[in-house]
C-alpha cells in the first residue's frame, strides 16, 4: 500500500495532505524519512512528527450462504430473519455488529456478504458501483435464443430497461447471469416480463467472492484477495 493511502486510511489526512507531510520530511517508515510513493508492508512502523500512526482495526467481512425462506432483515422481531439464521451457525461470529450488504429475496438462496464496515457497504450498494453479481437460475420451460438475447441486452421492468448482462445457458431450462445492478427481484421480474417463471435462483458470486462449497446456513471470513476485490 502506498504511504499516502496508508495515512489516509489511518485517518491522519487526505492523500494530498499526506503527500505534503511526506515532502516536508515529517513522515518516517521504520525510522527513516519517507519518500513520495514509498510502499508500506505488513509490520512496518509509520510515524508522523515522531508520533506512531496505527491504522484502525480491520473491519470484519464474511460470506454467508443464505437458505431459501430466510428474510434479509436485521429486525429481530421478524420471523425467519437473517441475523437469527447467521447466529445458528456453529462457528463463533466476530465480536462486532454485523449487517447484510444488499438483499437477496426470501425465495432465493446463495451468497450474502456481511460486514461492520458502513463505508464498504455504502460503496457496494451504490447504484453506480458496477459490482458484479452472478446467479444460477432455473426456469419453468426450455430457453430460447430470443430469451437469452433479450436477457443479455436488457429487459424493461419497473418502467426502466435493465443494464446489459452476461448470460450463458447451462442446460435446457437453466442459465447463469451476471448483473451489475440490484433492482428489487430483478432477475425474477426480467424472466416474468419474457413469459418465464423462476423455479430456483442461487447467487454464486459477488465481485471476486464466490459461494463455492460453503454449506447452506454456514459462513466463512473473506480472504485478503476477496476483500481486495470488494474494495476495487
Amino acid at each position: 500500500m502506498r504511504i499516502n493511502k496508508y495515512l489516509n486510511g489511518a485517518g491522519v489526512s487526505s492523500r494530498r495532505e499526506a503527500d505534503r507531510l511526506i515532502e516536508a520530511g515529517k513522515v518516517t517508515i521504520n525510522g527513516r524519512v519517507a519518500k513520495l510513493g514509498d510502499q508500506i508492508q505488513d509490520g512496518d512502523e509509520v510515524a508522523v512528527g515522531g508520533k506512531r500512526v496505527v491504522p484502525p482495526a480491520e473491519h470484519a467481512v464474511i460470506a454467508f450462504h443464505k437458505p431459501v425462506g430466510v428474510i434479509v432483515t436485521t429486525d429481530a422481531s421478524s420471523p425467519d430473519n437473517v441475523m437469527e439464521a447467521l447466529r445458528r451457525s456453529k462457528k463463533k461470529l466476530p465480536d462486532v455488529r454485523l449487517f447484510p450488504v444488499g438483499r437477496l429475496d426470501v425465495a432465493s438462496s446463495g451468497l450474502l456478504i456481511f460486514t461492520d464496515d458502513t463505508a464498504l457497504a455504502d460503496r457496494l450498494m451504490r447504484p453506480d458501483s458496477g459490482t458484479e453479481k452472478e446467479y444460477i437460475v432455473g426456469v419453468n420451460k426450455p430457453l430460447t435464443e430470443d430469451f437469452l438475447k433479450q436477457m443479455r441486452e436488457g429487459v424493461r421492468i419497473l418502467g426502466l430497461k435493465t443494464r446489459p448482462a452476461k448470460v450463458e445457458q447451462s442446460d435446457g431450462a437453466r442459465f447463469r447471469i451476471t448483473i451489475t445492478e440490484g433492482k428489487n427481484r430483478q432477475i425474477r421480474r426480467m424472466c416474468e416480463a419474457l413469459g418465464y417463471s423462476v423455479l430456483k435462483l442461487v447467487r454464486v458470486r459477488v465481485a471476486g467472492v464466490e459461494l463455492g462449497e460453503l454449506a447452506e446456513g454456514d459462513w466463512r471470513p473473506l480472504t485478503a484477495a476477496e476483500r481486495a476485490s470488494l474494495a476495487a
